[in-house]
């Protein structure tokens, strides 16, 4: 193969400079049972004409967001993102190295970073914030890592209104650092008890807000409970576009804020890469996973950046690191950056209320579905009904008419009966009202 570097003479010099006699050697400690007997289950090679007539007919399998109603939302939501994005990140000013071990070389990198990070505090209503992290889920299981490090406790408590995936990761994480994860169970109706939760031993509380059913809440009293009780509150976000409506986690009294930046600047791509927002206070920075970009002059008296912090083990920092993450999302992190510039403070303001004027519309539709309820009055773009029937069937029954109305509360809480009848509906600014009569109609049909 042209693309394979190495002759079979520079094989055998490599293998008997480890010791071993053939490649087969180099498996040994994985169990026979473990190994395949044949070749992968996938075509043979062929040319490039071929193999792109093939995979865009596997692509064209796939009912995509753009193609049909679309009410998808559940963590991940559509938002429209303007052409300028992807031509503006692929500047060389702006997409320089992508990762600045040298940093003063990356200056391109380094400004955005920058610029990001104060778009992140601003939008999130804290005093600093990293230079981003894999997703809202990781930077969530950070931030409990975190806050049990301040406080020198190791209980952490996860609201039931938590996203399930943010729960789990959280949960896998930390399972073998000595921290104690109790996550509540979920809470569609929002009757759950956190302040009678919280004790002397609570490092930290797990909140989402919007919550992952959707509802608003004030969360001013429980972030006095828990400073009495010398806890933290940490606050998780997975519609970004929300931080520019509801009032910001930071002026409610959050300590740390997570959040999921996909959707700004960064379409769906069938769930992925995400980009992970972490923000915290001041007090806290040095306790802060990941990098921080600052802003500085050089010899000269021109501006310039550097890395501020650099709290990672690969920046020599090995046990010390607050973080074994390893990257950022430079790239996603720069198209949130340059789509946030375009819109401006006025502009997300205008945009997060289009988003939660057409949930409202949406909601005030579904009135007319017989049996459909819906769980809450206080909601941004995304709320929570109730179905006559199991939501996964009735989200099956829209799919066969090519229309994606909704997600099953059953696929993340399978082993939770009473959320069976539980349905997500989302509604950003790409949603039309022809749609919402689509789906209307069709639930009319197939929710009963």
């Amino acid at each position: 193969m042209r693309y394979l570097p190495l002759t079979e003479a520079d094989r055998r010099d490599m293998l008997a400079a480890i010791g071993v006699s053939s490649v087969d050697d180099l498996f040994r400690d994985v169990p026979p049972a473990a190994r395949r007997d044949g070749p992968v289950d996938l075509p043979r090679h062929a040319g490039e004409l071929e193999v792109e007539r093939r995979l865009s007919a596997l692509a064209g399998r796939n009912l995509d967001a753009g193609s049909v109603p679309f009410f998808l939302g559940a963590g991940a939501y559509r938002h429209h993102i303007p052409a300028a994005v992807d031509a503006i990140i692929q500047r060389g000013e702006f997409l320089t190295s992508y990762t600045p071990y040298q940093p003063e070389v990356a200056q391109g990198t380094l400004q955005y970073l920058f610029e990001f990070q104060t778009q992140v505090a601003m939008i999130t209503g804290m005093d600093v914030a990293n230079a981003s992290m894999y997703d809202g889920a990781t930077a969530c299981a950070e931030a409990a890592a975190m806050a049990c490090r301040i406080t020198r406790r190791k209980s952490i408590l996860l609201s039931g209104n938590l996203h399930p995936h943010y729960r789990s990761v959280t949960a896998t994480s930390l399972q073998y650092s000595g921290f104690t994860v109790d996550a509540l169970d979920p809470d569609p109706l929002d009757l759950e008890d956190l302040l009678g939760r919280i004790d002397s031993g609570t490092a930290c509380v797990v909140v989402q807000n919007p919550g992952f059913f959707g509802k608003i809440k004030d969360l001013g009293a429980l972030a006095d409970a828990c400073h009495d009780a010398g806890a933290l509150l940490v606050v998780a976000v997975t519609e970004p576009v929300s931080l520019g409506l509801i009032e910001p986690p930071g002026a409610m009294g959050a300590d740390i804020v997570v959040a999921e930046g996909l959707g700004i600047g960064n379409a769906l791509n069938f769930g992925g890469p995400g980009l992970g927002l972490f923000a915290t206070r001041d007090k806290y920075v040095r306790q802060m996973p990941g990098r921080l970009a600052g802003q500085t002059v050089d010899a000269d008296g021109r501006r310039g950046w550097v890395l501020t912090l650099s709290t990672r083990e690969q920046h020599i920092r090995r046990e010390k690191a607050t973080s074994n993450i390893c990257t950022n999302s430079g790239l996603c992190a720069l198209a949130f950056t340059v789509h946030m510039a375009l819109l401006g403070g006025e502009g997300l303001t205008r945009l997060a209320e289009l988003n939660h004027a057409k949930a409202v519309q949406l909601a005030g539709k579904l009135r007319s579905v017989p049996g459909a309820r819906l769980l809450h009055q206080t909601f941004f773009n995304e709320l929570a009904i109730t179905v006559p029937r199991p939501a996964a069937e009735v989200v099956a029954r829209l799919a066969d008419r090519r229309i994606l109305g909704g997600v099953p509360v059953s696929r993340f809480y399978p082993s939770y009966p009473e959320l069976a009848p539980v349905l997500l509906l989302a509604a950003t600014e790409t949603t039309r009202e022809e749609d919402m009569d689509q789906l209307v109609a069709a639930l009319k049909e197939c929710a009963l």
